[in-house]
């Protein structure tokens, strides 16, 4: 971490859009796989490494139940825990969105909730397997009464199709990168999808940004981000693990903190260096901290001024009364109110989702959720068009649409 002035380092980290430039090889790959089918999406992901030959591509229902009995006991348990904390905060959410039936003039309208018939799941496998991504992206879909669920995920170990079994996905496709968004998008190995959510690399998010439009997709996913809020009484040791929970991720993590303490923002800095010592991932947390910056502010207002500029993935309040700051925030994918409430735990399961807006997303757009996987179309019936006549028939020939306005009024002159 280091310190600079907030004139240098913030017009850097509020405008950061996330890379997906690939050049020409995520179309290439989609064109080919649209064409070629089963034996494209072989080629290039025994060509990238997540497939040798003659390895199994499509893991059907049956499989992933397998895996389920294959793994211990307590790896089991814990999926279904994990799951069950997922559907309860899904169903809270679900049980929250009500119909709309009211009165218009001239008679009623509406609109209903309907869940999407498709939907395929993307989860990372490359350095670190993601069995929770799966949990959070496949569970919801259920609870939202998607009826068909795959799952994408290279090079999946026993947990994560396990995850797959449990959060009760219909297949899983052993493959990652754009060939994998491309098989689901085209139904290649499995029903073409309407909707395809998930994190993953630029790969993968270049090529759900291509197939914007001809699917549905959750977001555009850059590299993992929090920022820290702190007063001088936060403990620096929660500080500096929150930090390094997010910058192990990869090279490219975004951590900072947002601080009224000079004392503080050093004691995280030595913080850091200590907790680095015997850290598995040090080698990655390392670099990504060079990403990020500690920045004393003058007081929590301009704490929270800073922030809202940001728009992170993560906001983490590491303050004496957290909830006084809340209702002044509003551009954050998931917030953790106090010292105690780590971002890891959301990662695992205590009930909102996991996958978020990053790269200032949050300004625009929310987590994945229950209603991501729902639509809702409206209705209308109009018994008494005529209530609605004079307004529509001059609105339509102020625009030069004469069809329209005779359409409206046959309703109440006849033929």
């Amino acid at each position: 971490m280091r310190s600079l002035p907030r004139t240098e380092v913030l017009p850097a980290v509020v405008r950061r859009p996330a890379d997906f430039d690939t050049g020409d090889l995520i179309g290439e790959i989609l064109e080919e796989v649209r064409v070629a089918g089963e034996p494209a999406v072989r080629r290039f992901s025994e060509h990238f490494g997540d497939l040798a030959p003659g390895d199994q591509i499509a893991h059907d229902r049956a499989d992933l139940e397998k895996a389920l009995d294959r793994i211990g006991a307590d790896e089991r348990r814990t999926l279904e825990r994990v799951a069950s904390r997922i559907r309860y905060f899904a169903e809270a959410q679900r049980e929250a969105l009500v119909d709309v039936d009211v009165e218009v003039a001239g008679g009623r309208a509406g609109h209903r909730w309907v869940p999407v018939a498709s939907v395929g799941a993307y989860a990372p496998g490359g350095r670190y397997p993601l069995p929770s991504s799966v949990l959070m992206t496949v569970v919801p879909a259920w609870v939202a009464g998607v009826k068909t669920v795959w799952v994408a995920s290279p090079r999946p170990t026993d947990v994560t199709l396990a995850a797959a079994a449990v959060a009760g996905a219909d297949g899983l496709l052993a493959i990652g990168g754009a060939q994998a968004i491309a098989s689901l998008a085209f139904g290649v190995l499995s029903p073409a999808c309407d909707l395809i959510v998930g994190p993953g690399n630029k790969h993968v998010t270049a090529a759900k940004r291509a197939l914007f439009g001809e699917v549905g997709i959750d977001g555009l996913a850059g590299p993992s981000e929090i920022l820290v809020v702190a007063d001088d009484r936060a403990d620096p040791a929660l500080v500096a693990a929150d930090l390094l929970a997010q910058a192990e991720h990869d090279i490219d993590a975004l951590p900072l903190l947002v601080t009224t303490s000079l004392r503080l923002a050093n004691d995280v800095d030595h913080q850091i260096e200590l907790q680095l010592a015997d850290l598995p991932t040090s080698s990655v947390a390392r670099q990504a901290l060079t990403n990020g910056f500690s920045l004393v502010v003058g007081s929590l207002d301009e704490a929270v001024s800073v922030a809202e500029l940001v728009a992170p993935e993560h906001l983490a309040l590491h303050v004496e009364q957290p909830e006084d700051l809340l209702g002044k925030l509003t551009s954050y994918g998931s917030v953790f109110l106090g010292g105690r409430s780590a971002e890891a735990f959301a990662d695992y399961g205590v009930g909102p989702n996991h996958v978020l807006p990053t790269a200032g997303g949050a300004r625009y757009q929310s987590g994945l959720s229950v209603m991501t996987f729902l639509k809702a179309p409206t209705w209308s019936r109009l018994d008494d068009p005529a209530q609605l006549i004079e307004d529509t028939v001059l609105l339509a020939r102020l625009e030069g649409l004469e069809g329209h306005a005779r359409a409206a009024q046959i309703r109440v002159d006849g033929v």
